[in-house]
């Protein structure tokens, strides 16, 4: 299907009677701070606001999981395929699941009956990056929000899919889009509900936003590039940084810094937690300095939306290793801890109070940019991995180019890593490639690429690409790993049944010992799995959940990997398994 037919079609709800048993004022924050020890919901992205993506559940088990049997499986429908990334949310017997092409379904989870569907209309010319994709729906009270791809974000009653309010995040014009799974957190304003959008590679300037959860009123925003200010009640706030500390000239001014996967809150410190993506353009020898913050993380106040700390995985980054990627909460040794696994191919653990590095290594095989990182976590750079100055070259066309591993794609990308408090270990889906990759001349333009790279992704084993890995935050060893042929995309799901979930793009959605890796259940959904499975209580058994159909970056951007996979499946589904009665009841 081609995308033009998709961005004409209309808005539309399609309903049906829906019998829950959701109390008057609905989901409450309370709830979504407890989300991770009430078994009969699933309230929040990762099945914990801290994003540990861990369940206490334990009803199937490495014991009788390889009866793990489906449900029912509900077809989103038509041709609208391309990749499913989002995770569901379920509450009040409900799931709530959104889908390419920024469409949101409300399902019986009992029966797989839709309730309604509600589908974004979405103008012609939107720039999305990384394929048509949605990564979820957050609840609050009565309803439901999430975000399109032409950057707005919309609140719905989750009785019906009806439109409560509409707000637009930025111009898609500009570049400005949307994906991520939309963050409600508690302040002093009340609940709000927290946002990115993605577009650093046609040089918007990143922003985290806080709105009003019943009107969708800006309250808080907060540039994640130096030099910028921030606003706070509809007034101008504070600048981010200091102007020009960490940028040239005028280069801030299009400086990337989308943070586009979203967040995740720390109830203890009270702090949100946002990834910070990659600095614009690619073409560093554009922008000398360490680009704040640039491929980093910060820590913000959630009643004022100031930076209370910020550390960055890749300073003056060369290679797109944009820093998004997810900040899990964790505690050990009497410590708050956070852990994060870059695309650069380091594992970094902080302490989430002040952001001070504790401890990194790394988990991505062969790299080369850099040597590791020293007693700050500051990578030590290898030089000779930069790619060269088109400045310098002949013709001033192209750069000299340089191998690089891991590829831009990563050490591992925004399909996000599990937490498991049985083992205390970080279960990591990465991948083994490398990348080609030059520099060439650009200069800003709105609304377009604004990159100054050329690059071809390559595999660097001839039997995987993906590869699970157990990792043991606080040593740095690698405690078990497991290979997959095709990229690994999709996120993890780790339950107190021992377990240790995950799809692979070849279709199958897996069940692992989560002490050694081994295989214990497999089933062929049919599709690519680039969303994570999750988990929750229903009618007394327990039920495992997953959004099914490939796409995704990988067959985009993904050069000769991208060669190796076009024969996988799309698909366009959302499947439940559960254990027969008669072996649940064992």
């Amino acid at each position: 299907m081609r995308l033009s037919r998709a961005i004409l079609a209309a808005a539309s709800i399609f309903t049906i009677a829906a019998s829950t048993s959701a109390s008057a004022e609905g989901v409450t924050v309370d709830d979504l701070l407890k989300d991770q020890s009430t078994a009969g919901d699933v309230l929040t992205n990762g099945q914990d606001i801290r994003g540990q993506r861990y369940s206490p559940l334990d009803k199937i088990n490495t014991t009788n999981v390889a009866s793990l049997a489906p449900a029912w499986v509900f077809q989103y429908g038509g041709e609208k395929q391309r990749g499913q990334e989002a995770q569901a949310i379920v509450s009040d017997g409900v799931i709530y699941v959104t889908a390419s092409y920024s469409r949101v379904y409300a399902i019986d989870a009992k029966t797989g009956t839709e309730i309604w569907q509600y589908e974004s209309r979405l103008p012609e010319g939107i720039l999305p990056c990384c394929d048509v994709i949605n990564r979820g729906a957050a609840i609050l009270g009565n309803k439901i929000y999430f975000g399109t791809l032409d950057a707005q974000l919309v609140a719905l009653d989750k009785k019906t899919g009806k439109v409560a309010w509409r707000k637009r995040m930025g111009d898609f014009k500009a570049g400005f889009s949307y994906s991520a799974t939309p963050l409600i957190v508690p302040s002093k304003h009340g609940p709000l509900i927290v946002t990115g959008t993605s577009g650093s590679e046609f040089g918007i300037v990143g922003t985290v936003d806080a709105r009003n959860v019943e009107t969708g009123e800006l309250v808080w925003s907060r540039p994640t590039i130096e030099g910028h200010v921030g606003t706070l009640l509809g007034k101008p706030s504070t600048m981010t940084g200091k102007k020009n500390e960490s940028w040239p000239g005028d280069m801030w001014k299009w400086g990337g810094g989308a943070a586009w996967l979203g967040g995740t809150y720390d109830p203890d410190t009270k702090q949100i937690f946002m990834g910070v993506g990659n600095p614009a353009p690619w073409n560093s020898h554009l922008r000398p300095g360490d680009n704040k913050w640039g491929c980093g993380r910060i820590a913000l106040n959630p009643d004022t939306g100031e930076i209370n700390w910020g550390f960055q995985t890749t300073p003056h980054d060369g290679w797109d290793y944009d820093g998004v990627n997810e900040v899990i909460s964790f505690d050990a040794g009497g410590k708050k801890l956070a852990a994060t696994a870059d695309r650069n191919g380091f594992f970094y653990v902080l302490d989430r109070t002040n952001g001070k590095f504790v401890n990194g290594f790394a988990f991505a095989e062969n790299i080369t940019w850099a040597k590791g990182l020293d007693k700050n976590g500051r990578p030590i750079y290898n030089k000779d991995n930069y790619p060269g100055d088109p400045k310098k070259s002949k013709d001033g066309k192209k750069g000299k180019g340089v191998f690089v591993v891991p590829s831009f794609l990563g050490g591992k990308n925004q399909m996000p890593m599990a937490y498991s408090q049985q083992t205390g270990l970080f279960y990591v889906p990465s991948n083994e490639w490398g990348m080609d990759l030059w520099n060439e001349p650009v200069s800003y333009k709105k609304g377009a690429a604004y990159l100054g790279a050329g690059f071809t992704i390559k595999p660097i084993f001839k039997d995987h690409i993906g590869s699970l890995k157990a990792v043991d935050p606080i040593s740095g060893k690698i405690v078990w790993a497991v290979k997959n042929k095709a990229p690994l995309w999709g996120g993890i799901l780790s339950t107190a049944g021992g377990l240790v979930f995950y799809g692979t793009p070849e279709g199958y959605l897996k069940a692992l010992d989560a002490k050694t890796g081994k295989e214990l259940w497999k089933f062929q959904t049919g599709s690519g799995i680039v969303a994570p499975p999750t988990t929750w209580e229903q009618d007394g058994e327990q039920i495992i959940g997953v959004s099914i159909g490939w796409g995704g970056a990988v067959p985009l951007w993904g050069g000769e990997v991208a060669k190796t996979v076009k024969h996988l499946n799309q698909g366009s589904s959302y499947w439940t398994f559960k254990l027969p009665k008669k072996m649940a009841a064992n």
